[in-house]
């Protein structure tokens, strides 16, 4: 499996999408304005305490206050509380918590009004951006990630990462990890720290605790509020979360952001340190790698799969419905349930590549097409939750329902990606049509359909409006051209001055009508 970052600079945006295997699987934008990324780390000013909500509203600079509720505070908020007075006061100049007296945790079923009070300072950690109209969601409960592990101030537990299944291997990292870490700070071991020595570990524990003590220095002049700590930016920390050795490539267009990569990669892996490139080609570098095409064939309210199949994507304010449609599909198959399965899967595939390139969270159900075998609708299960093991959001899937309906739950840490897929209709004034570039997909499906072996065919012509039958005819090889590799059949192209820009039928040389 190879995967390549792709990373596209603009004037007030980085976008940077990453390829597996080709395929586009996730799209992110860091804009320069986003002053509220998740992993921040603010200097914040207690507003009110809400009873009834058991919960604080928190000054962190935005329009709209932050909402703390009593159980994202964490047990050891009243030593933070301390610790934070004694460190913007000067008392304390030692801030590895080595020898600092640590207070009794709070009460786990507490009231917000028995441990915070209206203009308290308090470090706050940005757990999910602004969405909508609301402020973000905060954590006084800090954690500061690395490459290989995570840590956690104000406590002494170790934890591993589930996903890591050996548990020698798990014994083996806690015992190292112990070893090595400060006292007062707690670790949490990421899946990557798989195999890794103890010196790798030890590295990036420190690069950790160096973040931490500048933080702290920073706290005796900050302001409220005032953001005391920021996460990697959004290139460095894709690369910290999603790096590994089967990353074939990494290309952008961009001289200093190309730097930066490149420093950060021989930080994390040196021997990766190549595979950064500096792209200087004529065409844009989204079009270059494939990206712009996918980006139009995969947002809108349709999203389309091989051979017909396609989903329907709806979006509520509550939560996301997806609907699996097998279209006029062509197979091998040799009942209605064997296309179903087959189907299914693809669209399981489909729909896990959907949630993390759209990024959507929340509540989403999702209705295949039915099938009255269990062992079908268990392997739809295991095929779904294996194609979501790559996912980097906290998710929850539960088996198919007797409706057929399969729920799962994402979390959702920042706006969802929305792009506008459709164009303006020349031929109606104020109407919009979905991307020209999405027929040419749409022909193909109709034209495999066509051609598939066993089909007797006259001649095939192409009615089509003359702007669309240039760009199927034009340079070499042309699409058209492409299509008779393919399929060992010519295809005759006649242009239509009276279509509309997107209509298009199939002939025979008689000229009757040629259904797909």
């Amino acid at each position: 499996m190879n995967r390549e970052l792709i990373v596209r600079s603009t004037p007030d945006a980085v976008d940077f999408a990453l390829l597996k295997d080709g395929k586009l699987v996730e799209l992110h934008k860091e804009e320069d304005n986003n002053n509220f990324s998740v992993g921040d780390i603010f200097l914040a000013k207690i507003r009110k305490p809400v009873t009834g909500l058991n919960a604080a509203f928190v000054n962190v600079g935005y329009e709209k206050d932050a909402f703390l509720h009593y159980h994202d505070l964490g047990p050891q908020l009243s030593s933070m509380l301390k610790f934070i007075k004694q460190a913007r006061t000067g008392k304390l100049k030692d801030y590895s918590l080595r020898n600092f007296p640590f207070e009794k945790d709070i009460d786990k079923n507490g009231s917000i009004n028995d441990v915070l009070k209206a203009n308290q300072s308090l470090l706050v950690q940005i757990v999910k951006e602004p969405i909508s109209t609301k402020g973000p969601r905060i954590s006084s409960e800090l954690s500061i990630a690395g490459r290989f592990l995570v840590m956690v101030p104000f406590s002494d537990r170790v934890s591993v990462s589930q996903k890591i299944a050996s548990k020698e291997e798990k014994d083996r990292l806690i015992r190292l990890v112990k070893s090595i870490k400060p006292k007062g700070f707690g670790v949490i071991i990421r899946t990557v720290a798989e195999g890794k020595k103890v010196a790798e570990l030890d590295k990036d524990l420190q690069n950790l605790f160096s973040k931490w003590t500048n933080m702290c220095k920073k706290l005796q002049r900050a302001s409220h509020p005032s953001k005391v700590l920021v996460e990697l930016n959004r290139a460095s920390s894709i690369l910290r979360d999603v790096f590994n050795d089967s990353f074939t490539g990494i290309h952008v267009d961009e001289e200093t952001l190309y730097n930066q990569i490149k420093d950060y990669l021989h930080e994390i892996a040196p021997q990766k340190e190549s595979i950064v490139k500096l792209y200087t080609g004529p065409a844009p570098i989204f079009e270059k790698f494939g990206i712009e095409r996918q980006i139009k064939t995969s947002f809108g309210r349709t999203a389309s799969m091989s051979r017909g199949a396609y989903l329907v994507i709806e979006h509520t304010e509550a939560l996301h419905v997806i609907d699996v449609n097998s279209g006029n599909r062509s197979n091998k198959a040799k009942n209605q349930e064997d296309t179903a399965l087959e189907v299914n899967l693809l669209a399981a595939t489909e729909i896990a590549r959907q949630l993390r390139l759209r990024d959507m969270g929340g509540i989403i159900v999702v209705d295949f097409i039915d099938m009255t075998k269990g062992d079908h609708r268990r392997k739809l299960f295991d095929h779904l939750r294996d194609e979501m093991k790559d996912d980097r959001a906290k998710h929850k899937i539960l088996p198919p329902s007797k409706f057929g309906l399969v729920q799962i739950t994402r979390q959702r840490v920042r706006p969802e990606m929305n792009i506008k897929t459709s164009e303006e209709n020349p031929n109606v004034s104020g109407a919009e049509v979905e991307a020209p570039i999405v027929l040419i997909d749409k022909i193909q499906v109709d034209l495999e359909r066509i051609l598939k072996p066993g089909r007797k065919n006259n001649g095939i012509v192409l009615n089509i409006h003359p702007f669309i039958a240039a760009y199927l005819t034009k340079g070499f090889p042309s699409i058209r051209s492409k299509w008779f590799k393919t399929y060992k059949k010519w295809v005759k192209i006649q242009p239509r001055d009276a279509y509309k820009y997107l209509e298009y039928h199939f002939k025979d040389k008689d000229g009757k009508t040629i259904r797909p």
